[in-house]
């Protein structure tokens, strides 16, 4: 049996998000199943996640935050609150790669969760572990070492400007 592949986008710059789509879009044309997980980016309104929902059910995408905002935006009282459904969308990542349920599972910000101690580095390597023939894909901020070495690819988003210049 082969192992799928581990792709890791991350750092500073935006666009993380949106290089695992175009990722996700390329699988769909080979015929692939493509799962997205949120994290940290709270529920969204149901008009933006639309244009995502007209690719069901070869694309699906799901959220298990209940708060209308960023996590970073919380207060602590909430954030606890929200670990919980974290947890739900992590256990929820453990079952779709246990069955098999894709081709590709897309982690979006899940690098972050690792970051607010959410779940540790040891939990999620060993849920990576079990992925079989999936390929997966990681977004966030910061790569820790044992994630990158698990990696069969890395890339890394760095802002180059950040505003346009004005003449």
């Amino acid at each position: 049996m082969d192992t799928g592949k581990i792709e890791i986008i991350y750092g500073e710059g935006s666009g993380k998000t949106a290089m695992a789509l175009g990722r996700g879009i390329q699988a769909l044309t080979e015929q692939k199943q493509v799962i997205i997980i949120q994290f940290l980016k709270g529920s969204q309104k149901q008009e933006k996640m639309e244009v995502l929902r007209r690719l069901e059910p070869e694309l699906n995408v799901f959220r298990f935050e209940k708060a209308g905002c960023n996590f970073d935006e919380l207060s602590e009282q909430e954030k606890q609150e929200e670990c919980v459904n974290i947890r739900n969308g992590v256990n929820y990542t453990r079952k779709v790669l246990a069955t098999g349920e894709c081709d590709l599972l897309i982690l979006d910000e899940v690098l972050g969760i690792l970051d607010h101690d959410i779940v540790r580095e040891p939990e999620l390597l060993q849920i990576l572990e079990s992925r079989g023939e999936a390929d997966v894909i990681l977004t966030g901020r910061v790569l820790p070492d044992n994630l990158a070495a698990m990696a069969d690819r890395i890339d890394r988003i760095t802002p180059v400007r950040v505003e346009a210049k004005t003449s």
